[in-house]
C-alpha cells in the first residue's frame, strides 16, 4: 500500500471537542446568570414548582414509614402512660377504701368507748375496760376472751357489759385473759326484774344451737309479761349491780295445754359484736359479811369437845 494513501487523523475514540476550560467558563457563566435572573427577575420560579410538583408524590411515600414510626411509637407510649395511670389510679382507690373502712371503724369504736364512758359514770362498783380479742374455739358453747386477766385483777364471776348492756359473766381467769361466757350460752342464768310491772324471773341462754336469744322459764301462763317488756337486772344474786339492761321480750306463747308460758328474749347487749366492753366487780366484795347463826359468836372457832 502506498504511503501517500495513510490516513494521520486520530481515530474517532480519541477525538476531543471543545476544551473543558471553555465548558467550565460557559457553565460558570450560565450559572451566574440564571442566579442574578432568579434573584432579580424570579425566572427560575416556575421551573422550581413544577420539579417540586413532580417530586412531591415521592417525598410523601418516602415519609409514609417514618410517620408511621412515629405514630406507632406514640401509641405504645399513650398505652403503657395509660396503663401506668389506670394501676396507679387503682392502687390509689385500694389505699383510700382501706383508710375508709379504718375510719368507719375508728369512729364506731370512739362512738362506743364514749358511750361505755357515760355508762361506767352511772355505775358505782369499780370497773375496768377490756377489749374482746376473739371468740372461744369450743363449738358447743358461747363465749369470748378478754385481754385482761389476774394480773389486772380480774376475778371469776365478775359481771360484763357493753354499752347497751349486760354481755355475760367472767366464767375463767387467766393471768393475761380471761373467758367470758354469753347470756345466750345454754348454762347462763341471770335474774331479772321486768322494768313495767316489776316482775322478777331467771332467764336462761338458749337451748338452741343456733340461736343467740335467751328465755324466761317456769313462767306462769297468766303471767304479765308482754312483747317489748325491757328486762333488767334484779341485783338480788349478789353478782350483777341492779339496773342493767338485760333483754327485751320478742315472743310471748301461751298454750291452752300448758300451765307454763313459752316467752322468747332478744339480748340487749351485742353479743356477737362487741368491741370494748366493761368488766365490774361482783356485787358481793361490797356487801356486808353475812351475820353469824344462833349460838354462834363471830369469829369464834368451832368446838372440838371435851378434853379429859
Amino acid at each position: 500500500m502506498p504511503l501517500g494513501t495513510l490516513d494521520r487523523t486520530p481515530p474517532p475514540f480519541f477525538r476531543q471537542g471543545t476544551s473543558a476550560l471553555t465548558k467550565l467558563l460557559v457553565f460558570s457563566a450560565l450559572a451566574i446568570f440564571l442566579m442574578v435572573a432568579d434573584a432579580r427577575l424570579n425566572v427560575v420560579q416556575p421551573l422550581r414548582a413544577g420539579i417540586a410538583s413532580a417530586l412531591y408524590p415521592l417525598q410523601w411515600l418516602t415519609q409514609i414509614p417514618g410517620d408511621w414510626s412515629d405514630h406507632l411509637s406514640r401509641r405504645l407510649e399513650s398505652v403503657q402512660q395509660a396503663q401506668s395511670s389506670a394501676q396507679s389510679a387503682q392502687k390509689l382507690l385500694q389505699q383510700l377504701t382501706q383508710r375508709a373502712q379504718q375510719v368507719e371503724l375508728l369512729q364506731l369504736e370512739n362512738t362506743r368507748l364514749r358511750q361505755l364512758l357515760d355508762l361506767r359514770e352511772q355505775i358505782t362498783v369499780d370497773t375496768q375496760t377490756a377489749q374482746v380479742l376473739y371468740d372461744a374455739a369450743d363449738p358447743y358453747t358461747r363465749k369470748v376472751v378478754i385481754d385482761k386477766g389476774s394480773v389486772k385483777g380480774i376475778v371469776p364471776g365478775s359481771p360484763v357489759i357493753d354499752e347497751l348492756g349486760v354481755l355475760g359473766q367472767v366464767t375463767r381467769v387467766y393471768p393475761l385473759i380471761s373467758e367470758v361466757t354469753l347470756l345466750s350460752d345454754p348454762d347462763q342464768v341471770i335474774p331479772t326484774l321486768n322494768t313495767r310491772n316489776g316482775l322478777r324471773a331467771l332467764a336462761f341462754g338458749s337451748t338452741s344451737s343456733q340461736d343467740e336469744g335467751m328465755e324466761l322459764r317456769l313462767m306462769a301462763a297468766n303471767a304479765d309479761v308482754q312483747v317489748g317488756d325491757l328486762l333488767a337486772t334484779s341485783g338480788v344474786d349478789a353478782v350483777y349491780p341492779p339496773g342493767l339492761h338485760v333483754a327485751r321480750v320478742s315472743k310471748v306463747d301461751r298454750r291452752g295445754n300448758s300451765i307454763f308460758a313459752s316467752i322468747a328474749l332478744e339480748p340487749v347487749a351485742r353479743l356477737s359484736g362487741a368491741l370494748h366492753v366493761l368488766v365490774l366487780q361482783p356485787l358481793s366484795a361490797h356487801l356486808p359479811p353475812r351475820p353469824p347463826s344462833e349460838g354462834q359468836t363471830p369469829n369464834a372457832a368451832p368446838s372440838t369437845g371435851d378434853r379429859k
